[in-house]
């Protein structure tokens, strides 16, 4: 694991995508294509931002896949993540090769699972939550399931977050399912970054980097047994662990 600590989200989100280009075009002057997992969240507008101007990324030669979405919410809602991802980054830098979208429904895991196993995912952008989830995979997080996608319920602290970010009125406008990339195909990734900006993640990120071993009540330790893997972190995430 290498810890990364920029300035702001500002600063983390350009560092971050430096790194994460540069890998791109090394898998595409490798092997003509790449193939790239996007998380998404507030925590990510930094890091999507500064990749979508990254120049001299052969776009359309780049495979995007996705970690979650709400179950049995219309891509029309402003909370959801295909919108998120198709305003952010797929229409900035269309055509892509290949978008591979979660669109809530049980019936996407089967096709989503054949796709993402066709070959190996190069660069995942994994965040971390504010109860240190990895996608939707909150405590207790199931960390024995080998399957590529399934349907999770949110927790409380989940939802919480969700709609402290903005994306919902009140908690009961929250979804109480998803379907999410499981702990399992994350760590499948070739290399994994997190982008975890801003003081509400200062726990969760304490609570990660500090945790002696690997425990599904703090699914973001998981990560820390990937052989790559960086963890970009701010001044005001980082606070906790620089205390």
């Amino acid at each position: 694991m290498e810890i990364r600590i920029c300035k702001d989200s500002e600063a983390l989100g350009q560092s971050a995508a430096k790194h994460v280009a540069q890998v791109l075009k090394d898998c595409i002057k490798e092997k003509g294509s790449a193939r790239i997992v996007l998380s998404t969240g507030a925590s990510q507008f930094d890091t999507i931002k500064a990749l979508v101007a990254e120049p001299g990324i052969k776009w359309d030669c780049v495979e995007m896949f996705h970690l979650d979405e709400y179950v049995d919410l219309p891509e029309t809602h402003g909370a959801s993540f295909r919108k998120y991802l198709k305003e952010r980054f797929v229409d900035k830098v269309a055509p892509l090769k290949a978008v591979h979208f979660v669109d809530g429904t049980k019936e996407c895991i089967a096709k989503l699972t054949e796709e993402i196993r066709k070959a190996p995912i190069d660069i995942g952008l994994i965040g971390i939550g504010e109860n240190a989830h990895i996608a939707f995979n909150d405590p207790p997080a199931d960390f024995d399931t080998k399957e590529a996608y399934i349907i999770v319920n949110l927790n409380e602290r989940c939802k919480q977050q969700q709609m402290g970010e903005g994306w919902f009125k009140t908690i009961d406008d929250v979804p109480k399912q998803a379907v999410s990339m499981t702990a399992y195909q994350i760590m499948q990734c070739e290399r994994i970054v997190s982008c975890v900006p801003y003081k509400v993640k200062a726990e969760a990120v304490e609570n990660t980097i500090k945790a002696k071993e690997v425990t599904n009540l703090v699914p973001a330790t998981l990560l820390k047994t990937h052989p790559d893997f960086i963890l970009y972190i701010d001044e005001d995430s980082a606070s906790g662990i620089l205390a």
